[in-house]
């Protein structure tokens, strides 16, 4: 493949990279910091609930063990 050819392509790659982002409809900053805090809430409450059931599954093993 020549040199001009492999330019081309990057241009078209890029042009078509460009026109792709376009159609992108980025959310307002009031939808944002809403799914932000969202997000952040559940990631906190799975972490608790795994933290519950590992101590839970930690005891019971102890329990079994001795």
């Amino acid at each position: 493949m020549t040199e001009s050819a492999k330019n081309s392509k990057k241009k078209n790659w890029f042009a078509g990279l460009k026109a792709e982002f376009k159609k992108i409809i980025w959310a307002d900053n009031k939808t944002l910091a809403k799914q932000t805090s969202i997000v952040v809430v559940i990631t906190a409450v799975l972490g608790i609930l795994i933290s519950l059931i590992d101590s839970v599954v930690l005891q019971l093993v102890n329990l079994i063990i001795k």
